[in-house]
């Protein structure tokens, strides 16, 4: 694995800790979002993958996340997750300067990714949004119906085929294992109702990836957000048996080549 470096940045409401994979003279900057309950570490794999391809590599462990401030997985507004997004793009930009920027979110970091493209989209290259919770996810209002919340963790085995995914995952200690939030829960339906007000992403090239076996953020939700959000140039991958995490699946090496010959793509002009 590529060696990288640690960045802490204030953030809006804690302090946010940033990892770099760094490389001399990118072809591009990828900005990883990652999703809930789990932190930018599990996605060293994906960031050596993109630095063999060019990239040098960005991403924040959010708020109540990882090595981040913040009670653990309290959100309770998912623009501040946004934000601090922005102020890890403007890190990179400052550390490459006229490099152009990917940006790439899975699940909650694909929600986090849809809603930053429509607020700072115009600075972007392209968009990459994995298993994205957008669209309507009807596990929140059946979650939010209920009081008390049910201690529910998510379940390592829908992450991935692969078992040694689920099995790291389930040990690792700077992974959520406990129950949601109903904070973080309404600030989900608060967002979802956001990006589907604010419109599409114009001429932004999108490229959606999903598994059609994903039991977490199902692919008909994904499917209904990805319309409204999608502009003048996207594409999808979707992967049969796949489960969630389609960059952990046992074909990874297949989806992040779709990834990079997407990317290859948008910089060819």
């Amino acid at each position: 694995m590529a060696d990288s470096r640690e960045h802490s940045l204030t953030g809006t409401r804690c302090g946010i800790t940033v990892r770099e994979w760094p490389r001399e003279h990118p072809r591009y900057v990828a900005l990883l979002v990652h999703g809930y309950g789990e932190h930018i570490g599990r996605y060293a794999y994906v960031a050596d993958v993109l630095r063999g391809h060019g990239a040098a590599v960005f991403g924040p462990d959010h708020m109540g996340h990882g090595r981040s401030g913040g009670e653990r997985v309290l959100i309770e507004d998912f623009e501040d997750v946004v934000s601090d997004v922005h102020a890890v793009e403007l890190l990179a930009r400052d550390t490459y300067p006229g490099v152009p920027v990917v940006l790439i979110g899975h699940s909650m970091g694909g929600l986090v990714a849809a809603r930053y493209a429509q607020r700072y989209g115009a600075g972007l290259a392209a968009l990459v949004l994995s298993g994205p919770v957008i669209g309507g996810w009807e596990p929140l209002h059946r979650l939010l119906a209920l009081d008390p919340l049910p201690e529910v963790p998510i379940d390592p085995t829908a992450l991935s085929r692969d078992p040694s995914v689920g099995r790291a995952y389930a040990a690792d200690p700077l992974v959520w294992h406990g129950p949601f939030k109903r904070p973080t829960l309404e600030a989900f339906v608060r967002a979802l109702e956001t990006i589907s007000r604010s419109g599409d992403v114009g001429a932004l090239p999108l490229l959606w990836l999903h598994g059609d076996a994903d039991r977490i953020v199902p692919l008909p939700a994904s499917r209904a957000g990805v319309e409204e959000l999608r502009g003048d140039a996207w594409s999808e991958h979707v992967y049969p048996g796949a489960r969630h995490e389609v960059f952990n699946e046992t074909h990874k090496d297949t989806v992040l080549a779709d990834v990079t010959r997407f990317v290859d793509g948008v910089l060819a002009p």
